[in-house]
């Protein structure tokens, strides 16, 4: 196993999409379960702290170490696909893209579909990620049949959906008995904190609980078919009202239709404010100056629905009055690809600028309930323009998610802008919604997750924590701050 030391040489480690920064003694290359299960074993003898490092695309400083030493998961990289069970047997280290690549190859296909594609498989698992296609298919854990784990104290685990359920409120592991919680979720796209839920399947605790709680090797996940095609569109509006009542339309009409093969049943509902083209317009200048808005959405279809589909998007996208001439529509596989990359687009733009600015990010990734999501959205702009500070929104609109991000060019703007976004949280929250639909809480969101749960029923959380991990030594910092454990 290597093990490197050389501050030089571990800086990528110590850093992450966010630009939030840290520091360790080392970084660990292990290659099996059984080697992450000694060093975490050894851990806890000197209670050294352990930070779990993914591909360093998070944005919430959950892979960015505080002290102590990393594991990196960068030599878990094997992959193997069961065409006939459409299944894929995945190491952690994985990137997402060749496991979409590949998979397709096959004819078959993996929806969990994060912005960030270079991420590895584990840290979507450990962050429950989600994306433009979770409209339709919902976030990681609807994928994950199994996955195999390491706990804080070294016990290695294999855990499969179906097996293991709550019983009067206990989930049982090995020796460890774990009392849940009695806490109410937003029901809203959400991924802040642990998921707790009555009678909920073990798999469940871990996916989504940022490596507190044990560390993920490997998971079997769940393939479909290949989609046979696409109608792709991204469609400009010189009316911002009419682009979000178009949203509006087309994602009640979705839910309306989930289980029809002809009717307008969308796949993906993103969403581009004025700031956010001006933004993408040097790289994408057809980008006209009179757009308020844009609106990509996507529709699996097969040669027996295309035409009537593309018939009646096209009557929809009329109706609301989108610039018609001067929208793209897909007409074939690298046009549809271009319009993803238009959409990625906005989050490397907006890390690059923090970067060049050396601030850390300051982006909401908030969501509420549909009804409530208009006034959200005019809130939240309404407050980063009363302060006049540059800023881009933009988000997953199918799912009411509003990623607004601020872009500071002092500290002065700085600090107001995390006055600003913790205020857009508190909203959030008095909507029934989350501060964190699908990046997590990390050790940046520590503040505004206590906006969402009573220090009672965090603290029932972090009971959790303790009893899987005595020590603390496991991504200590990740969702829950200190005060929590004393």
């Amino acid at each position: 196993m290597i093990i490197n030391s050389n501050k030089s040489q571990i800086l990528d480690f110590l850093v992450d999409a966010a630009n939030v920064k840290g520091d360790c003694d080392a970084v660990y290359f292990p290659k099996t379960a059984q080697e992450i299960s000694e060093i975490l074993i050894e851990a806890n003898k000197k209670k050294t702290k352990v930070t779990i490092a993914g591909n360093g695309t998070g944005l919430t400083g959950g892979r960015v170490p505080q002290s102590g030493i990393v594991i990196s998961m960068a030599k878990f990289n094997d992959f193997e696909i069961d065409e006939s069970r459409k299944i894929a047997k995945v190491e952690a280290g994985v990137l997402l893209s060749e496991i979409k690549s590949k998979v397709e190859e096959k004819n078959l296909f993996y929806p969990p579909d994060p912005t960030e594609n270079n991420c590895f498989l584990g840290g979507t698992i450990a962050t429950n990620a989600s994306g433009a296609k979770s409209f339709k298919y919902g976030p990681t854990r609807n994928f994950i049949n199994s996955i195999e784990i390491v706990l804080p104290n070294g016990e290695i685990h294999k855990i499969s959906r179906g097996e293991i359920f709550a019983v009067d409120g206990m989930l049982k592991i090995g020796d460890f008995q774990i009392k849940l919680p009695k806490i109410q979720m937003p029901k809203v796209k959400h991924a802040a904190g642990f998921y707790i839920k009555k009678d909920m399947d073990l798999i469940d605790l871990f996916i989504g609980s940022e490596g507190t709680l044990g560390i993920i090797t490997e998971a079997e996940i769940r393939l479909i078919e290949k989609p046979e095609n696409y109608f792709s569109a991204v469609l400009f509006f010189d009316d911002e009202v009419k682009s979000l009542e178009f949203v509006a339309e087309v994602r009640e009409k979705s839910i309306r239709n989930r289980n029809f093969d002809d009717e307008i049943n969308a796949l993906a509902i993103e969403y581009f404010d004025f700031f956010a083209l001006q933004f993408l317009k040097i790289e994408f200048p057809k980008i006209k100056n009179h757009h308020k808005a844009a609106v990509w959405v996507e529709q699996e279809i097969n040669s027996a629905n295309e035409e009537i589909l593309t018939e009646k998007w096209l009557e929809i996208i009329e109706h609301f009055e989108a610039d018609i001439e001067n929208s793209w529509i897909a007409t074939d596989a690298k046009t549809r690809r271009e319009f993803q990359d238009f959409r990625h687009a906005v989050s490397w733009k907006i890390s690059e600028y923090i970067t060049r600015k050396n601030f850390r990010k300051v982006g909401t990734d908030t969501a509420v309930p549909n009804d409530k999501f208009v006034e959200f959205y005019n809130y939240s702009r309404s407050l980063v323009e009363s302060q006049n500070i540059h800023f881009v929104a933009y988000g997953h609109f199918g799912n009411s998610h509003l990623h607004l991000n601020m872009l500071p060019e002092n500290e002065v703007e700085f600090t107001k802008s995390k006055e600003i976004y913790k205020q857009i949280c508190q909203k959030a929250v008095d909507f029934g919604g989350t501060i964190s639909a699908e990046h997590g809480v990390g050790k940046l969101k520590r503040e505004y997750f206590e906006l969402m749960f009573s220090d009672e029923e965090i603290r029932e959380m972090a009971k959790i924590k303790k009893l899987l991990d005595k020590n603390l030594i496991l991504n200590f910092g990740n969702i829950f701050s200190e005060r929590f454990f004393n």
